[in-house]
């Protein structure tokens, strides 16, 4: 059933108790060096704050487990949030205690509090429930809207719900549930599912999940030579999980046997050694020469690969098909995401997921031509897995009331 939303519950006058994702990359100066996360949960933060509620806000920044480092101080982010909200959000000396409790006890309608990084403690990723009361009696209600946090168990996505009179999702995880789970489970027809990235022991669920939905999955990155080793052939020094090639033929034989067509590079960009300024050549499947390795997919790929979505109605696409971040392996990359911006634009829905493609779409400039790109890496996978994400899970169900039958004696609940 569909989650309630922030847009479902009484916000005036109450403190919001709203986990976001602000694990944002920082630079060496300790700057931030990308606001893509902070931006895209301003709508449900302007929409509490518009609406007379408080922020209380939580959320992680990097891996300091469960110890306080100074660099991993959430500080830069309260700073970036003030800017994009137009008003102060004050940082908390720590995510509880004495002190966060009076803080967020002076709340007043319309102000900002962001707790400190909640992994300087153990306790978050431990999923206390000691932990998780004392967050949840920071606010009246709880939104999630970190996405990218929801496939795990934590203080945060998961126990604090018990302590919380309501724990509902935000827009921001409205629309990753919309696009990640409805569009691959109703898809419009043909659905291409396009993987790729370095593994493909990180896609195992995700190909078994896929090959029940999908029309064509095409197979590309450096998991197409496990594939290729699966098949018998050469692949030089190019990336192979030895202990992988026995899935791989399964996975070939599975899509034989449900009439998905499988779609593997035909032809790849090889260098000698892993660098921009290595010696390439461009070979088919069954030319690889010793010592050389795969990088990227050639040119009559790109053409079969964008032929395949342009014809395409839905659209998944996880992992790069080479090593985008050096220009002589990024333009298979870049051909895929301007196939399926072509294909979006001829009305495809085109979800996107994984961190590295996201990051491969902004170096195209492609961003804002897909339909819907994913702020959550591991969840993003596992929720195209088939899996159901714990922090989605504890969140209330919308429910329809019987007032058809009896007279309305009191809003729907939670439990």
């Amino acid at each position: 059933m569909a989650k309630k939303t922030v847009a479902d519950i009484e916000l005036s006058g109450k403190k919001v108790l709203v986990r976001v994702d602000f694990n944002v990359p920082l630079d060496e100066t300790g700057d931030l060096a990308d606001a893509l996360r902070i931006q895209a949960a301003l709508p449900t933060l302007e929409y509490i704050l518009e609406r007379g509620g408080a922020l209380v806000l939580m959320s992680h920044l990097g891996r300091p487990k469960g110890k306080v480092v100074p660099e991993l101080s959430l500080k830069p982010v309260a700073q970036r949030l003030s800017q994009d909200l137009g008003r102060e959000v004050r940082l908390a000396p720590d995510c509880v205690g004495a002190e966060v409790e009076v803080l967020a006890a002076g709340l007043q309608s319309g102000e900002v509090l962001l707790l400190e990084n909640l992994r300087f403690h153990a306790e978050e990723e431990d999923n206390s429930a000691a932990f998780a009361r004392q967050l949840g009696q920071l606010g009246d209600v709880y939104v999630n809207d970190a996405f990218g946090a929801a496939h795990r168990a934590h203080a945060s996505t998961a126990a604090v719900t018990e302590y919380t009179s309501e724990a509902v999702s935000g827009f921001l995880m409205e629309r990753e549930i919309r696009y990640l789970d409805e569009t691959i489970s109703h898809p419009q027809r043909p659905f291409v599912a396009v993987l790729g990235g370095a593994k493909v022991s990180g896609k195992i669920e995700v190909i078994d999940h896929l090959l029940a939905k999908v029309d064509a999955l095409i197979i590309g990155g450096g998991m197409a030579y496990t594939f290729f080793k699966a098949m018998g052939l050469e692949i030089g020094d190019s990336l192979l999980e030895e202990d992988l090639v026995e899935v791989a033929q399964r996975v070939m034989q599975q899509a034989e046997r449900v009439g998905v067509e499988l779609l593997l590079p035909s032809d790849s960009v090889v260098a000698d050694r892993f660098a921009a300024d290595a010696q390439i050549e461009i070979v088919t499947r069954d030319a690889f020469a010793p010592g050389w390795m795969g990088l990227d997919i050639g040119p009559q790929t790109c053409k079969t690969f964008a032929d395949k979505l342009g014809a395409a109605r839905t659209i998944v696409w996880n992992g790069p098909m080479g090593v985008f971040e050096l220009a002589p392996f990024a333009a298979g990359t870049r051909a895929l995401g301007e196939a399926i911006a072509r294909s979006t634009e001829q009305g495809a829905i085109s979800v996107v997921g994984g961190g590295d493609t996201a990051s491969a779409l902004a170096q195209a400039g492609l961003s804002e031509k897909m339909t819907h790109i994913s702020t959550g890496g591991g969840a993003s996978l596992e929720a195209m897995a088939g899996r159901e994400l714990p922090g989605v899970a504890v969140l209330a169900e919308k429910r329809a009331c019987a007032s058809r039958l009896l007279p309305v004696i009191g809003k729907c609940t939670r439990r």
